[in-house]
């Protein structure tokens, strides 16, 4: 089948290729207009358009998506079927154009966790298994009939990062799977059951660790963000300066202690932990704002915090 593809960063890229690879052919690819960014303002392309372009592969970059231009343009394409992958959300004019439909690969095992953030969610609140879902698009939301899901455990230690690119890989064949199944007649479309579960997108404010939860909340929160987000925290020197910390990795224990949530306790050599309910969160690797991430033991060699008190 002919087919466009629509996508933006990495994760899509997985898909994309295996398209590429496959029987089927990219007949275009549809991903979000250049941005200027850094200190130099210098124009960045999506990991998708990168893609495209070491690959000759046509491409379209609207900076509207009703954009009469642009619908013609999708039209003149002739495509079978149109794939999205980590993309906006699509007009009805766009996604009931082609004649066998369009599907979208999801990070989640839907109903669960719709929304822009399944990967980080599903690793903070707990749970066990997760995978990637295809399914039709409609006017909903990640609410269109699933055509194929497949699962995988969620390891102890997974992080979002890990997770991210197992899932990457999974969807890359899951995806073409599903297009060989549509172009054989051969998937039966059927609707979400189950409970909704959200995974709204992660703002900066989100990502602050609440030291008044256990251990094992904590500890979980803080590899839902790792490496992107990241959590943060906030602490203050002796002098009364604030400065910021990013948690990359961090090790839980649940033991009796009657520090006040948040306390800092340092050896100055190997030890970084903050007291929490019922145990503690021991850091094992940080990022202090405009300095290199570093694991725990060579942060300490060079950072003397033992006195540094959290303010959030």
């Amino acid at each position: 089948m002919r087919i466009v593809f629509f996508g933006t960063p990495d994760f899509a890229v997985e898909s994309l290729d295996a398209i590429q690879q496959s029987r089927h052919e990219v007949a275009a690819v549809v991903t979000v207009a250049d941005r200027q960014a850094g200190r130099g303002q210098k124009v960045v392309y999506s990991a998708v358009k990168q893609y495209a372009i070491e690959h000759q592969l046509p491409l379209l970059q609207p900076e509207r998506l009703r954009d009469g231009a642009f619908i013609e343009a999708l039209q003149a394409v002739d495509a079978d079927c149109f794939v999205v992958v980590a993309f906006r959300m699509l007009p009805e004019v766009v996604w009931n154009m082609p004649p066998r439909g369009t599907f979208n690969l999801h990070a989640s095992l839907l109903p669960r966790y719709r929304g822009a953030a399944p990967i980080n969610w599903a690793i903070i609140k707990g749970e066990r298994e997760t995978g990637v879902t295809t399914f039709l698009l409609n006017h909903r939301i990640d609410e269109g009939s699933i055509l194929m899901q497949e699962r995988t455990a969620i390891g102890p230690g997974e992080t979002a990062g890990s997770l991210h690119d197992r899932l990457a890989m999974m969807g890359r064949g899951l995806v073409v799977r599903t297009l060989d199944a549509i172009e054989a007649g051969s998937v039966v479309p059927r609707a979400q059951e189950g409970e909704p579960c959200p995974a709204p997108k992660i703002f900066k404010e989100d990502c602050r660790i609440d030291f008044k939860r256990r251990p094992e909340e904590v500890e979980r929160f803080i590899r839902g963000l790792s490496p992107y987000p990241a959590a943060t925290m906030t602490l203050a020197n002796p002098k009364g300066e604030e400065v910021g910390f990013k948690i990359l990795a961090a090790k839980a224990s649940v033991e009796a202690h009657e520090y006040p949530c948040g306390t800092l306790i340092c050896d100055k050599k190997k030890v970084l932990k903050f007291a929490v309910a019922g145990g503690f969160i021991e850091i094992l690797e940080l990022q202090m704002a405009g300095k290199k991430k570093n694991n725990v033991e060579d942060f300490l060699r060079g950072n003397d915090i033992s006195d540094w008190l959290l303010t959030s």
